[in-house]
């Protein structure tokens, strides 16, 4: 008789016992990588589409529901419609005049006390979003912006809701007019505070190699082509990237491939080598732009300067610029 027919022939009793055996080790495989699976999702940053942000809202035992902040500015838009049990933070709540500059970032101690009051929550997870269209709309400007604040204050689960509430209506997933409130929350111990850099580190670090400075606004202020600043042009030795290359055309609020731009951004000289300080006009645009390269792209090192050029243009001791660095023009 053949090895073959051995095997085949062998007890029944044995046969049964090997059976059990594969179907148990192929049972613990399978609920070690699902655990593996949970495990790596767990404190991270960075997009969820729609249809994954339903099924967490939708779908998650109580004590694991998401925190859910709708970040729009306009409280009439809120009140038109959002995704059920989104808890309203207007973006700008967070921001203030100090020192005659406008719209600077809060205290922490006022900041804390507003995070709190919003739900954020140690140990959750955190779901952001605004709205999106086309140019000029930048409200995800303001979802990237409150992501920022809750990742300097030691919030490790965030994700920006890919495509707004546009994909969101899309997808046909439902929208309420009903009032929903966070319980307070509970932040994290420690904070984050090495994501921001401050003007002095910043002239300290600008031009030193391997340190880009990149300016995230439309390319026409970063030359100073505009009405709005009390100074025109743009830190010394800045490049310019626009935050919306980074973003569909049709939805703002939808944020392109790393692929589609990899080529593009690594022309401008942003790569993943490099030490990169982002600003903007007041931080949002800088704040998507750093969001991106962080979070989406994997840059390791990537800050922002949260005065940027309204801070910068009040300090009238420094230098501005208005011509255009050579990798601006790639």
């Amino acid at each position: 008789m053949s090895p073959y027919n051995r095997v085949v022939k062998s007890s029944p009793s044995r046969s049964r016992s090997t059976l059990r055996r594969v179907a148990i080790t192929a049972w613990l495989v399978l609920a070690a990588s699902l655990i593996g699976a949970d495990r790596l999702q767990a404190g991270e940053i960075g997009l969820i589409s729609p249809a994954e942000a339903w099924r967490l809202i939708s779908k998650a035992e109580a004590d694991r529901k998401p925190v859910v902040l709708d970040t729009r500015g306009g409280y009439k838009d809120y009140f038109s419609g959002h995704i059920p049990q989104a808890h309203h933070l207007n973006f700008d709540t967070l921001r203030g005049t100090d020192q005659g500059v406008p719209v600077q970032y809060l205290p922490d101690d006022l900041t804390r006390a507003l995070l709190v009051r919003a739900g954020v929550q140690r140990g959750r997870t955190h779901l952001i979003y605004a709205t999106g269209d086309r140019l000029p709309n930048d409200e995800v400007l303001s979802a990237s912006m409150v992501a920022y604040v809750l990742e300097k204050f030691g919030v490790e689960d965030i994700r920006i809701v890919d495509g707004g509430l546009p994909a969101w209506k899309t997808a046909q997933l439902p929208v309420t007019q009903e009032y929903f409130g966070n319980p307070a929350g509970t932040l994290p111990d420690r904070q984050q505070g090495g994501i921001a850099i401050a003007i002095d580190e910043l002239l300290e670090r600008k031009g030193k190699p391997g340190v880009v400075v990149v300016d995230a606004r439309p390319m026409n202020e970063y030359l100073g082509d505009d009405t709005v600043w009390l100074r025109k042009g743009h830190i010394p030795g800045a490049i310019s990237y626009h935050w919306a290359k980074l973003m569909a055309a049709d939805n703002t609020h939808q944020f392109k491939p790393f692929a589609q731009v990899k080529a593009e951004l690594e022309a401008a000289g942003l790569t993943p080598d490099k030490e990169i300080i982002v600003y903007c006009g007041t931080s949002r645009e800088g704040s998507l732009l750093r969001f991106y390269l962080k979070h989406v792209a994997g840059y390791p090192s990537v800050r922002l300067y949260e005065g940027s050029w309204k801070e910068y243009v009040a300090l009238k001791h420094l230098p501005a610029e208005t011509t255009t660095n050579a990798s601006s023009q790639r």
